[in-house]
């Protein structure tokens, strides 16, 4: 009977108590295990939204004045109604010019690029020459076919002209329009010059094109930041100024956002103001007296543009602590400390650094 005794309330006591205490520290450790791996999956989202969104920036920098006349032949136009894209509306008559900057209320840059194949529409990316001996030929072995411009597709006509002058002007049919359906250009052709049809809108059976391009303008709000983000972060954005009423908001695709819990975003030019080589930074495009550049005097000097974005990178995270209250942000320093519980925030600068392509 001895050897049959079992264990006693002490014992089994002893042993739920170590037993508590090991599940204990395994739960803290898991606790902990997923703690991190929800944080390193936020960072990972941003650092791919980065990735994606500020290739499009990229891109959109990079085609800066793709398309655009240098020469208005009568012609005029109309750009946005935004109350906030107001101010880097061109004069209806003159050029456009094809890259802006100012800061916005809150200090942060506000970037507009104008070229034809900013939009978020197929037929803003393709072309074609209108030769003198009549319609355009369709893209057939060299390029695809998918790269032809559809018969009701809105274009805009270039005259190349000379590198002296009439470089790059906008033709104006005989009726006063700038543009025209692709199947009905008869009244852009030249008996002299082969001329150049780029496609700025799809069909539309009401509304004629606003302006002889498309207009991207990229900016921070934080009207609606999603949960995560710090307050006092936003979301930057791509709006593309309709070509229906110049509004962003005709239908929803023509706001996209980039990326989310953005502090701040400087923009910053690289200008050769003399053509000597030397290079000059400014934050706006004005010459030395202070007076905007005009349409050509961009093209001439815009050698470079940097972008400068500050966001979250993740969550909040109650067991980090950021190291300094201050953060440059291109040619300043960003104050940390205007966001609530900002020290356990990551933090990160995103770096553009590009060369316009098509300025010139």
């Amino acid at each position: 009977m001895k050897g049959e005794r079992g264990f006693t309330i002490i014992e089994l006591l002893v042993v739920v108590l170590i037993f508590g205490f090991v599940l204990a520290a395994t739960s803290d450790m898991f606790v902990g295990i997923l703690r991190g791996y929800k944080q390193q999956s936020k960072i990972a989202e941003t650092n791919i939204e980065g990735i994606i969104g500020l290739e499009m920036l990229r891109r959109d920098i990079e085609h800066a004045g793709y398309g655009l006349p240098w020469m208005m032949s009568g012609a005029s136009y109309l750009e946005a109604t935004d109350a906030n894209a107001l101010v880097y509306n061109d004069s209806s008559s003159n050029p456009p010019r094809a890259i802006l900057s100012l800061p916005d209320a809150n200090n942060r840059a506000y970037l507009v690029i104008k070229a034809i194949n900013v939009a978020r529409n197929d037929t803003c990316t393709k072309w074609n020459h209108l030769p003198s001996s009549g319609l355009p030929t369709p893209w057939t072995s060299t390029n695809p076919a998918s790269e032809n411009l559809n018969p009701t597709d809105r274009v805009i006509v270039i005259s190349p002209g000379t590198p002296v002058t009439n470089s790059r002007a906008l033709v104006v049919s005989g009726s006063g329009n700038f543009f025209t359906q692709y199947d009905s250009l008869s009244g852009f052709l030249s008996p002299d010059e082969t001329r150049v049809i780029y496609g700025v809108d799809p069909p539309d059976g009401t509304h004629p094109l606003r302006m002889p391009f498309n207009r991207a303008d990229y900016y921070v709000s934080t009207s609606s930041p999603p949960g995560r983000c710090a307050s006092g972060t936003g979301v930057l954005y791509k709006a593309i100024v309709s070509q229906i009423d110049g509004s962003f908001t005709p239908t929803n695709t023509n706001i996209l956002p980039l990326l989310d819990c953005v502090a701040d975003m400087q923009v910053v030019f690289s200008l050769d103001r003399d053509s000597n080589g030397t290079l000059s930074s400014t934050t706006v495009l004005t010459d030395p007296a202070g007076n905007a550049l005009n349409a050509q005097q961009i093209r001439d000097q815009v050698k470079e543009v940097s972008v400068y974005i500050l966001a979250q990178e993740g969550q909040r995270d109650t067991g980090y602590t950021h190291n300094s209250n201050s953060i440059l942000v291109g040619p300043s320093a960003f104050n940390l400390t205007t966001i609530p519980n900002w020290q356990n925030y990551r933090w990160k600068v995103y770096t553009l650094v590009v060369k316009p392509n098509n300025l010139r």
